[in-house]
């Protein structure tokens, strides 16, 4: 990958199957983590038009946010508050159909409507960071989008390992 991802799948499955070998050949090579970050969040993004698509990172008891693409998010997250909070506590990912109806979430953006939110762990299965991304739609992440961004999310964690 250059400057421009080649993305013509019409399915999400398929759009997935083709940006996460992009964004693997442009880490190679790149050692900065936030570099890389930055750029996955924004090629996830791209790849798929999602509403808001960012990482927090994991400072004490608290999610701090990382590099992202859409409006302005929370800048801190305390432990087990929210999504972002809930999928750190729990190690698990967490698919929220409707924000709304998810108790205690935090509403960063009133337009996002449904969220999914993929933890980052290390090999000993201690969470580093959050990939949290939110949609302008009701209902629409699905297994399809957990399978793949856990399969990113266990790439992305070797990323912290080359950083240190």
């Amino acid at each position: 990958m250059a400057e421009d991802l080649q993305l013509s799948a019409q399915t999400r499955a398929g759009r997935y199957a083709e940006v996460l070998p992009q964004l693997y050949a442009l880490w190679q090579g790149e050692p900065d983590l936030i570099a890389n970050l930055a750029n996955t969040a924004a090629a996830l993004r791209e790849a798929h038009g999602f509403f808001w698509v960012g990482f927090y990172l994991v400072r004490g008891q608290e999610l701090v946010l990382g590099p992202f693409q859409g409006p302005v998010a929370c800048t801190r997250i305390p432990y087990g508050r929210g999504v972002c909070g809930a999928a750190w506590r729990e190690a698990a990912t967490i698919v929220v159909p409707d924000v709304e109806q998810f108790p205690g979430h935090i509403a960063c953006a009133s337009a996002s409507r449904s969220e999914i939110v993929v933890p980052v762990k290390d090999t000993k299965g201690q969470v580093l960071a959050v990939l949290d991304v939110d949609s302008d739609q009701l209902d629409d992440f699905s297994e399809v989008d957990a399978r793949y961004l856990e399969e990113l999310c266990a790439r992305v964690a070797t990323l912290f390992g080359a950083a240190a």
